[in-house]
């Protein structure tokens, strides 16, 4: 095989490191029928006039809290993570928005910013989350729970670093340890989804989701090279997307992800207060802050401080 051939395979090949790299933090959507996919990949609409800088890409990762059976798509996000990706320089860093802030979403007034999803589907999810920090995502990257976990058992365990022990009755009442622990299956899942337990809430069940995001860019970049290992990483995840991209996009996404330098990975959760709207419990989030976060990565994917 030809150099120049073995190049652009490797770099298709990457595609699906991008899959396993955001897939716990993404929802599903059923592929035409009644069983689901895994994993969809779609083109986000930009309004006509928005300035985009076509060295950075943007992926809005959004986990659906669908149970089977349920549309997904329609359903409310779970884990909302912006994610940008400079392909010049390789920076890279994730946005986290915790799932109850109160937010204007267009057409429907105020309401928690994962309901947008169910009422517009990924379009409507995109806009507000847009609206919030300043940035329009170029794609909408969704998974559920289930599908997480199937891919978390294909690549095998990934590490984090925990700052402090926590535990969940239901999700996990023996808990996990303070430091780094090493997280597989169903434990990605819960890793990324207690909050309850946890002193800072969803803010800090967001930061827990930057952290499994790391974990599966570093078991990418340790792997990327044994052979066969990508491989089986493809027909794992390969066989569970459905996308409505064409090649040449989806080989633009894979050079971004294969030019990640992981020293310039960034990521910050939008901070903000806890309130009560109509008797509920609601994050009111730092607008100020949210949209210094998109001021400082949308041109170069990096933000200089939380």
């Amino acid at each position: 095989m030809k150099t120049q051939q073995i190049s652009r395979w490797n770099r298709a090949l990457r595609t699906c490191a991008l899959a396993l790299v955001l897939g716990v933090a993404a929802l599903v959507v059923p592929n035409g029928a009644v069983a689901p996919t895994y994993f969809t990949l779609v083109k986000y609409e930009h309004a006509s006039g928005v300035d985009t800088d076509p060295d950075v890409i943007w992926i809005l990762a959004v986990g659906s809290d669908a149970r089977r059976g349920e549309d997904p798509l329609h359903s409310r996000g779970d884990t909302l993570q912006l994610v940008g990706m400079d392909t010049k320089t390789g920076a890279a860093t994730s946005i986290g928005i915790p799932r109850d802030s109160w937010v204007p979403i267009a057409g429907y007034g105020s309401n928690r910013i994962n309901s947008a999803l169910f009422f517009g589907g990924p379009q409507l999810l995109g806009q507000t989350v847009a609206d919030l920090i300043g940035i329009e995502p170029d794609y909408v990257f969704v998974t559920t729970f289930w599908g997480v976990e199937a891919i978390a058992d294909d690549i095998g365990p990934i590490t984090v670093n925990n700052p402090v022990a926590f535990a969940d009755e239901y999700l996990k009442p023996k808990g996990f340890p303070k430091g780094k622990v090493v997280l597989r299956g169903y434990n990605v899942v819960a890793f990324g989804r207690i909050r309850h337990e946890l002193i800072g809430g969803d803010f800090d069940r967001s930061a827990n989701q930057q952290r499994v995001l790391k974990g599966f860019q570093r078991k990418v970049a340790d792997n990327a090279d044994n052979p066969g290992w990508i491989e089986r990483g493809v027909l794992s995840v390969m066989d569970n997307v459905h996308t409505n991209l064409d090649p040449a996009e989806l080989f633009e996404i894979a050079q971004a992800v294969a030019h990640v330098d992981p020293k310039k990975i960034t990521g910050c959760v939008v901070p903000g207060g806890i309130g009560n709207i109509g008797g509920a419990s609601v994050v009111l989030p730092s607008t100020s802050t949210a949209a210094r976060y998109g001021d400082d990565a949308r041109k170069d994917a990096t933000i200089k401080n939380c």
